[in-house]
């Protein structure tokens, strides 16, 4: 369990990323047991693992021309699958665009999301998640929004509600970045900001975007409780959003947690990876796999055999090849919906785009 002794022990000056199983999935400390029991833990690998096979189809549909650009979240599950956990239905999830683990755990379907990067706004819905911000992909626009969550919050007097805000390690360049843990900060809002450093912002590598000895770090000028964690330890994450939460909702304001982690996929399915990384970086990062590792720690613990995985994925497959039809069937969103909306009398130029817009359907040039 987390203790400010521990987050003294890991002060972000000192480098040190917060880790309770090795890279075969076996714990450094072996009078450290987990907080989750064991069907919690069976679960999450399971999750984890629809997580991986969904977003690996997903790729796939793009690759058939069945949908538009996607971001792949390989590599970076763990993150999400603990975030799932600890998340409660009172509390707001704020996004950019590579946290599908998390948006299934707070109620959004698959469907809805295939939908989105199907190009079709009805993907924003989200009918069945409560608390949910639209996909953002501007990069870090969406913080202070969560800061803004976060405020309202206190001003509503909310009990036991917090704001779960993600954002990757590029974003932490952007201005709306700061703006939004020195507002949180001052206002002392229960928001848990999460930088999943994936090492690249796109293709710019993080020794070229800071000079910071990590991110974590940066949370320490605005004078919010961060930790650096090792980004796919599942049970590390799971402690360290615990205790953000808690401290949160107990109104001790907001928490900075930098997960360190690796984007085994491309950035978006129109990126290629192999222009700016290198065969021993992917090496690497492999054998920190989040996938292996939990499934390392329930077989070292003999929770669970694991014999029955590939049923499993079979299974997953039938789910996730009919909600991606059910987004296929989906009426085509109308072009009324895109324009007609925002003002009370249609501007010039929204009406030159959608005569143009609607040209372009009929085949005119």
């Amino acid at each position: 369990m987390l203790t400010q002794k521990i987050l003294d022990e890991y002060d972000p000056i000192k480098n040190k990323a917060y880790q309770l199983i090795d890279d075969e999935g076996k714990p450094l400390d072996k009078d450290w047991k987990p907080r989750l029991s064991n069907e919690e833990i069976l679960k999450a690998y399971k999750d984890l693992l629809f997580e991986r096979t969904a977003d690996l189809m997903a790729v796939s549909y793009q690759r058939q021309g069945r949908m538009f650009t996607y971001p792949p979240n390989i590599g970076q599950e763990a993150i999400h699958i603990a975030a799932g956990i600890v998340t409660k239905e009172q509390d707001w999830l704020v996004t950019a665009f590579r946290e599908l683990g998390a948006w299934l755990a707070k109620g959004v379907s698959l469907k809805e999301l295939f939908l989105y990067f199907k190009g079709n706004e009805d993907g924003s819905r989200f009918e069945k998640a409560n608390r949910v911000l639209p996909i953002a992909v501007p990069i870090s626009s969406q913080l202070p929004h969560a800061a803004g969550l976060g405020y309202a919050i206190n001003y509503n007097k909310e009990k036991d509600t917090a704001v779960f805000a993600y954002v990757g390690d590029g974003g932490t360049s952007e201005g709306d970045f700061h703006e939004a843990l020195n507002f949180a900060a001052v206002w002392t809002a229960p928001v848990i900001f999460i930088i999943q450093n994936n090492q690249f912002a796109i293709s710019v590598p993080l020794k070229m975007q800071t000079k910071s000895i990590n991110l974590a770090i940066k949370g320490l000028a605005y004078n919010i409780p961060s930790l650096m964690v090792d980004g796919n330890d599942f049970f590390a994450m799971y402690e360290a959003l615990s205790y953000a939460r808690e401290q949160a909702v107990a109104g001790k304001g907001p928490f900075l947690i930098e997960a360190k982690t690796f984007r085994t996929g491309a950035h978006t399915t129109s990126d290629d990876p192999s222009k700016y990384r290198t065969q021993e970086e992917e090496e690497h990062w492999a054998d920190k796999d989040p996938l292996k590792r939990l499934k390392g720690y329930i077989l070292h613990k003999k929770i669970d055999d694991l014999k029955d995985e590939e049923e499993l994925i079979k299974g997953f497959k039938k789910h996730i090849d009919s909600e991606f039809e059910a987004a296929e069937n989906h009426p085509e969103y109308k072009v009324d919906d895109v324009f007609g909306y925002m003002y009370a009398e249609l501007p010039d130029e929204l009406r030159r785009q959608k005569n143009a817009y609607e040209n372009f359907l009929r085949g005119v040039k």
